[in-house]
């Protein structure tokens, strides 16, 4: 993240004790567990051979199918996701070892209030149809978009510019499919979000839980 002025640096520990989850071994929240507020890439070192549960108590945080944050991506918001096929919108694997936390805060600091704006109202992110942000191009300005057909425009997705915002691409209409999390930069083909193929067809906006309450979006 890029900030106009530099917040300090009981900010930035106000921001990160923001986050917290709870790893458990077993389904349904059982078996042995361990409480996270900061980054893990590798869960296994915290005492689990796996994770069968999961407890989110402040997020969002963006989980993975490998070490050090690699494969699959799962995202995690407030909640609770008692088997990994709650969490696994693809369903292909069963795997979670390692796991971050997603910060979402405005780019801009309010020195004269001294705040950040979170979760501001400047959400942005550009779907280009071929490589390098070329060919046909969808701006997409704060909504959630469960289809990308019914907008008009094609599923093939290439690049993306993220502007503002942090947003989650999915494989399939109605959020379902493989996930592509797109923190504010740009990515000039689709393997640098680690997709095997230029396929998007949903949409959507990570939110601030402590503004907007999960499930303001509708899976199918």
């Amino acid at each position: 993240l890029l900030f106009e002025h530099c917040p300090p640096a009981s900010v930035v520990v106000s921001l990160l004790s923001l986050n917290k989850v709870t790893l458990f071994e077993m389904e349904n929240f059982q078996g042995r567990k361990c409480e996270l507020m900061d980054e893990n890439p590798n869960v296994t070192e915290k005492e689990l051979d796996k994770v069968g549960s999961i407890q989110v108590e402040a997020g969002p945080w963006l989980g993975f199918e490998r070490q050090a944050f690699s494969g699959e991506q799962f995202v995690l918001e407030k909640g609770d996701y008692p088997r990994w096929d709650s969490w696994s919108n693809s369903h292909y694997s069963d795997s979670l070892l390692s796991i971050r936390p997603l910060l979402i805060v405005s780019h801009r600091y309010l020195p004269t209030k001294g705040q950040w704006p979170w979760d501001s109202a400047d959400h942005k992110i550009h779907l280009f149809e071929n490589t390098s942000y070329g060919g046909r191009k969808m701006e997409i300005v704060e909504d959630d978009v469960p289809s990308l057909w019914a907008h008009g425009f094609q599923d093939r997705v290439a690049s993306i510019k993220a502007l503002n915002g942090i947003w989650v691409g999915y494989e399939y209409p109605g959020y379902r499919g493989r996930q592509y999390v797109f923190e504010k930069g740009e990515y000039c083909h689709w393997n640098e979000w680690d997709a095997s193929q230029p396929l998007i067809q949903s949409v959507r906006r990570i939110r601030d839980q402590q503004w907007h309450k999960r499930g303001c979006f509708e899976e199918s």
